[in-house]
C-alpha cells in the first residue's frame, strides 16, 4: 500500500528523539542512570538515516491499537512539513512483547514475537515505533523472572528490526494511573490471591511499570531513539490534580481517552524541541477526522494482512480495496494541507 503523500525530506522530524533522565529504582532492581548528554554525531546519523523515510509502522498494545496518538502525530507532521511518511498502525489490544499472560485472562495474550517477522516482511518499514510494558507486568507485583522476559522481548524486537534493515524508536510504557482503579475498588494489595487487568496490584505503576520504563531508557545505544512517555504523562496528571483531585483521562488507569492520547503525542513532539523543531498538535478538527477515517481503514487492513492470534478483532479489507477506499480521503487531506 503506497503512501498517500509524496515522500518528504523527513529526517529532521523524528531523528531527534531523546531521553529524559531516569528518576529512580524500585523493588531493588538496579537501573544505572542515563547519560543526559546528547551525542551530536548520533543525532546527525539519525537524521541521515531518516532523511528518506517513507513508511513508519507502530507496534504496541491497546493504546496503540486505539491509534489516536498516531492520528495526532500524523496531523502535526503534515501541518509542519506539508507531507508525511505513510504511518501504519499495527497496534494490537492485549498484546505483550514477552509472551506472559494472566491465568484468568479470557485468552492467552497475543505476543508480538508471533507476528513480528511477518509484519517486517510485509510492510518493509523504514522506521518502527514500539511501545510495550503495560501488559507485560500482567498487573502483578514485580517479579524478576517476568521482568527478564520483558527485557528479552524488547531485545528481540531490537534485533529483528535491525535484521530487517529498519530503524527502531522505543517508547517507554506510559504510566498506570492508580486513581481510577482505587476509586472503583479495583486495586489489590501485595498479598492478594489474584491479580489481573480486573484486579490490579496497587503499586503496579511505581514498582513495575516505572522499572520497565527506566530500563527501556537505557537502550538508546542500540536503537535510533528512545522516548520517555512515562514521566511527562505522570507530571501532567499531577499538575492537573492540584486543582482537580479527581482528574483522569482513563476509566481504568490503562486506556487513554482522546485527551490522554494528545498528552502522549505531545510527549513525543516535545522531545524534538531540543533541536529547534517545533511541530505542534493540530487544532484542525476536519484534518484530524479525515486522518482518523483513513487510519481506521489502514489499521484493520494491515492487521489482517500481517495476521495475528487475538480473537474479536474485525477483519480488514484486502489491500487493493483499502487503497481504493482511502484515496478520496487522501485527496481531501491533500487539499486541506495545500490550503494551509
Amino acid at each position: 500500500m503506497s503512501s498517500a503523500f509524496t515522500s518528504v525530506k523527513f529526517g529532521s522530524l523524528f531523528a531527534a528523539i531523546i531521553l529524559w533522565p531516569v528518576l529512580g529504582v524500585a523493588q531493588k532492581v538496579k537501573i544505572p542512570p542515563a547519560d543526559e548528554t546528547i551525542n551530536a554525531a548520533t543525532v546527525v546519523a539519525a537524521k541521515a538515516a531518516l532523511l528518506e523515510a517513507e513508511r513508519i509502522i507502530f507496534l504496541g498494545d491497546s493504546n496503540t491499537h486505539n491509534g489516536e496518538f498516531i492520528v495526532q502525530l500524523e496531523a502535526a507532521i503534515l501541518e509542519k512539513f506539508g507531507a508525511a511518511p505513510e504511518m501504519i498502525n499495527l497496534g494490537l489490544a492485549s498484546e505483550t512483547c514477552s509472551g506472559d499472560s494472566e491465568p484468568i485472562h479470557p485468552f492467552p495474550r497475543p505476543n508480538v514475537q508471533e507476528r513480528l517477522d511477518r509484519a517486517l516482511e510485509k510492510t518493509k518499514p523504514d522506521v518502527v515505533v514500539a511501545c510495550y510494558g503495560m501488559n507485560d507486568g500482567i498487573y502483578h507485583p514485580f517479579d524478576k523472572v517476568r521482568f527478564e522476559s520483558y527485557q528479552k522481548g524488547i531485545m528481540t524486537i531490537i534485533d529483528k528490526v535491525k535484521a530487517a534493515d529498519a530503524k527502531l524508536i522505543l517508547l517507554t510504557p506510559p504510566p498506570f494511573d492508580p486513581l481510577p482503579g482505587r476509586n472503583r475498588g479495583k486495586l489489590v494489595p501485595t498479598d492478594a490471591k489474584k491479580f489481573s487487568w480486573k484486579t490490579i496490584y496497587e503499586n503496579y505503576d511505581s514498582e513495575v511499570i516505572k522499572v520497565y520504563a527506566d530500563w527501556v531508557l537505557q537502550q538508546r545505544t542500540d536503537v535510533l531513539g528512545v522516548v520517555d512517555t512515562h514521566t511527562p504523562v505522570t507530571e501532567y496528571l499531577a499538575n492537573k490534580r492540584t486543582s482537580d483531585p479527581d482528574f483522569a483521562f482513563s476509566k481504568d488507569g490503562v486506556h487513554f481517552d482522546k485527551a490522554g492520547h494528545k498528552v502522549f503525542a505531545q510527549a513525543i513532539l516535545d522531545s524534538l524541541s531540543e533541536f529547534g523543531i517545533e511541530a505542534k498538535l493540530s487544532s484542525n478538527d476536519e484534518l484530524l477526522q479525515l486522518i482518523r477515517e483513513r487510519q481506521a481503514i489502514s489499521h484493520l487492513t494491515w492487521l489482517s494482512e500481517v495476521k495475528h492470534l487475538r480473537p474479536g478483532v474485525k477483519k480488514g479489507l484486502p489491500l487493493a480495496q483499502a487503497e481504493e477506499k482511502m484515496k478520496p480521503i487522501s485527496d481531501k487531506i491533500n487539499s486541506l494541507v495545500e490550503k494551509n
